[in-house]
């Protein structure tokens, strides 16, 4: 082996020849690294031409001769060699061309003028031959003709597209051939000849292994062994034996010369290390025994060439990572036998894994990823599968292209039918999505697909395997997708995300392969889903913004809508969850429904809170102390489906253990809010408030804004403020309770029953409450009230009557009057129109306006 270094001013390159050692040593894989480092350049380094078909010249061709070989192949540049005859005397001509090359200017000239000639003859001739006769020695003619220009640096396979094409051909001549057992069957019908068919192919295949080891014996930069690679990859994964045979020989032959004469000089040109590996280490696991044992021959000449490269392309900083690299590989060796090694793809993987880079990872998985798609051989689907993750597991935080890997894994798991090698993929997709690294990248590859999610993708999700320090990690990552779309607002449409992002949840709470992270995240994620409901009430796929192309291919069902998605994922977390009471409480009573209506969404959230505080407090309390923090975060539907159940669950006795900055406060500042949902979810909140004592100071001091919204027109703000009022009243100083009184009598008779009810209700609490001193000061406001309570007593609506006549009863009490029984009768007063005039002074039944009484006249 020899390595030469030589620096000249700015430009530098570095020449490394190794040769490979002795074939006896395919038992050995030299992995010391002074072995590396000992290199000697040989004088014979350079040496590649091998002369050993054509008799040596000891003297130079004549001119004369050198002239009639040009004649010769000129000539059929114009007319095309027709007969078997004239094509051998035009390649053996060129053949003979080829070995003065070096010392005739002349034919050199005219060679390298006339390549494309050259190529476009050799092509019609490949062409035309049968393509299952083995008979012709045209193609094998051709073969040494090319090998022999090869040594002499003339390509005729390589530079131009005609030059790629007749390699294709060429290699497609030779790969198709029928097998040897069909050759031997043509033979025998065919009449007798001297020639044995198994002979004439192992001879062809012979001719044409050299050809392609003449292409890389001089491929310092290994571009000539990349473009081979490529024409033999197609052939590596054929489905007919015989063709994958031919291609893994082919390639184990390259391999071996390869490595015998590896002279790299930089930039390299080979960019496909970790497909090569890949590629091989599937087909050492092929289930025809000559491909597999092939296919081992490869692998331990690409181990050698793979440790010799990575020594000349690491640079002195990254030595020391190789010497790790080579001490781990040896710890792998040393554990297996090294022909079971290569026979076993699991441990390829795990041995070439330590040497390749991140591209090289991607490339490798990617290649296995495309194996997973032989229908034709389980058994290549099952190493891909082993060999996956293998690899993934061992090369953990490598790999830079986990979206390209995620695409690919999502395109092809459909062609997988194989459950044990489904499994295999969707490990794979957990392996990734375990490692913090590419949580995020693999959820959000995840969720760039069509919902509903397909029987494949539904199953990914629905049959992770993690381990359980990840599993709240991956839930909570997913989770914290749906919760980014409700921190933005809500004129635009809806982010395609929230609705993939709430299908995955609903499939991963179906698989319920993460349930203790679903038990641990249950505040969280029941939150979340019930703002996702919010935000999804009367929206249909239109109005979400889905990226372009994303259902090309389908049309989406108009039953397909995210409100559907956002209430079967909320359903099943519950059930998942062990909430099966709040679960038949939310069935029985429509909660559903509720929910999912754009003007009752909030008793639905209140029906589900008041269902938790019933049969579930231990959860309910952990929501609400989750909430404190987040009312007012997100967008308006968030901060008020939050504030819903929020409000709920200030009925819990640990309501009274929260600071007022987080309960009466709020709520305060939510009685100031421009929308009257949050002052009627404000108001209700204080009214649950009320029932802990140690709260009741703070909400004293809301008074004056509770006498504000008695004047309010939404009707549940007037009763939720006389609620608390109630319970304040006595509590009230003089002044306040004569302003209340003057502001309830301006509500008897209001067209709204309730607050016409309630505020007589509160009026007559405020008479009891009123002290014995302060009685003067409020007595005309209830002489004021006499006669409007006396008509009310007879409201068509028996509710408004009977306060009425209750409220009176008091006022009667409060003045020291006696009513009379009539005044507590049903029937209607119009049958007794004097009523009134006996019982009263006639003087101020005047002063009072109601001459019209005493008179009996409307």
């Amino acid at each position: 082996m020899c390595y030469r270094k030589k620096k000249e001013g700015i430009c530098s390159w570095e020449e490394v020849v190794i040769p490979y050692a002795s074939d006896s040593d395919s038992e050995n894989v030299d992995l010391q690294q002074s072995n590396l480092e000992d290199v000697k350049k040989s004088p014979s380094s350079h040496e590649f031409t091998d002369r050993s078909r054509h008799p040596s010249h000891e003297d130079p061709f004549s001119e004369d001769t050198i002239e009639k070989l040009i004649k010769s192949v000129q000539k059929f540049f114009n007319d095309e060699p027709k007969s078997e005859h004239e094509k051998l005397t035009f390649l053996r001509s060129l053949s003979s061309l080829s070995q003065i090359l070096p010392d005739d200017e002349a034919a050199k000239s005219f060679i390298h003028s006339h390549i494309a000639d050259i190529v476009h003859v050799i092509y019609i001739m490949v062409e035309e031959e049968p393509l299952h006769s083995l008979f012709s020695p045209v193609r094998q003619e051709v073969f040494v003709t090319i090998t022999d220009l090869s040594y002499q640096d003339v390509h005729l396979l390589f530079g131009s597209k005609d030059r790629d094409d007749l390699f294709c051909l060429i290699i497609k001549s030779i790969i198709t051939l029928p097998s040897e057992k069909t050759l031997t069957r043509l033979q025998e019908i065919m009449p007798s000849g001297s020639c044995n068919s198994e002979c004439l192919y192992r001879q062809m295949f012979q001719m044409f292994s050299e050809m392609l080891q003449s292409l890389v014996v001089k491929d310092p930069h290994l571009e000539n062994f990349d473009i081979i690679f490529k024409h033999l990859d197609p052939w590596l994964q054929s489905v007919k034996d015989c063709e994958r045979e031919r291609a893994a020989a082919s390639m184990a032959q390259v391999l071996k010369c390869l490595c015998r004469h590896l002279y790299v000089r930089f930039p390299l040109r080979f960019q496909r290390l970790g497909h090569l590996v890949a590629r091989m280490a599937l087909l050492c696991g092929d289930p025809l025994k000559e491909v597999s044992e092939e296919a081992a021959e490869g692998m331990h000449y690409l181990l050698h060439i793979t440790l010799r490269l990575k020594y000349i392309t690491k640079d002195k900083k990254n030595r020391q990572s190789l010497r790790r690299a080579m001490k781990k590989c040896q710890e792998f060796l040393e554990c297996y036998r090294i022909k079971g090694f290569y026979t076993c793809p699991f441990r390829i993987g795990q041995i070439f894994e330590v040497f390749l880079d991140s591209d090289e990872l991607c490339q490798f998985v990617l290649t296995i990823l495309d194996g997973l798609k032989n229908l034709n051989h389980q058994c290549t689907q099952q190493s891909a599968g082993e060999l996956l993750i293998s690899l993934v597991k061992n090369a953990k935080s490598q790999f830079e292209k986990v979206p390209e890997i995620m695409g690919v894994i999502c395109a092809q798991l459909s062609m997988i039918s194989e459950p044990e090698v489904r499994q295999h993929v969707i490990t794979t997709v957990s392996l990734f999505i375990s490692m913090p690294k590419y949580t995020d990248t693999v959820i959000s590859h995840l969720l760039c697909h069509p919902v509903p999610y397909g029987r494949d993708l539904a199953e990914v999700w629905r049959t992770l395997k993690v381990e359980l320090p990840s599993t709240t990690l991956i839930l909570s990552r997913l989770l914290r997708k749906l919760q980014k779309c409700h921190d933005v607002p809500t004129q635009g449409k809806m982010a395609y995300v929230a609705v993939s992002a709430t299908d995955a949840l609903y499939e991963v709470f179906m698989g319920n392969k993460l349930s203790e992270a679903t038990f641990e995240l249950l505040p969280q994620l029941l939150m979340t889903l019930l703002v996702q409901i919010h935000h999804s009430i009367d929206l249909t796929m239109s109005d979400v913004a889905i990226p372009p192309g994303l259902y090309a291919e389908q049309e989406m069902s108009s039953k397909v809508t995210p409100l559907c998605f956002a209430i079967q994922a909320t359903k099943t977390l519950l059930f998942r969850t062990m909430c099966l009471q709040e679960f038949s409480i939310m069935e029985k009573n429509k909660g559903w429904t509720l929910l999912a209506g754009k003007d009752c969404h909030l008793q639905g959230v209140s029906l589900l809170a008041n269902a938790l505080l019933q049969r579930n407090h231990i959860l309910a309390q952990k929501i609400l102390y989750l909430l404190v923090p987040l009312l007012n975060r997100g967008n308006d539907k968030h901060k008020l489906t939050s504030a819903g159940f929020f409000v709920e669950l200030l009925q819990s006795p640990v309501a009274r253990r929260l600071p007022s900055i987080y309960s009466v406060d709020r709520l305060k500042d939510w009685l100031l809010h421009g929308d009257n949902l949050f002052k009627i979810l404000a108001l209700r909140g204080l009214c649950y408030l009320m029932r802990h004592q140690e709260k009741r100071e703070d909400i004293k001091s809301l008074m004056p804004r509770f006498l504000d919204l008695l004047c309010e027109t939404e009707e549940k703000i007037v009763l939720l403020a006389i609620q608390i009022l109630l319970q304040l009243v006595r509590t009230m100083d003089f002044s306040t309770l004569r302003d209340m009184m003057r502001t309830l009598f301006s509500l008897f008779g209001d067209m709204r029953p309730d607050v016409h009810c309630l505020s007589m209700t509160l009026f007559g609490a405020s008479m009891k409450s009123v002290k014995h001193t302060d009685k003067k000061g409020v007595e005309n406001q209830v002489l004021d009230s006499l006669v409007p309570l006396l008509l009310y007593s007879q409201d068509e609506n028996d509710a408004i009557a009977e306060e009425s006549r209750r409220v009176l009863t008091i006022c009667a009490q409060f003045l020291k009057w006696k009513l009379p029984q009539e005044v507590y009768c049903r029937d209607p007063w119009y049958t007794s129109p004097r009523l009134l005039s006996k019982y009263l002074d006639r003087s101020e039944l005047r002063m009072k306006g109601t001459k019209w009484i005493e008179d009996g006249k409307p």
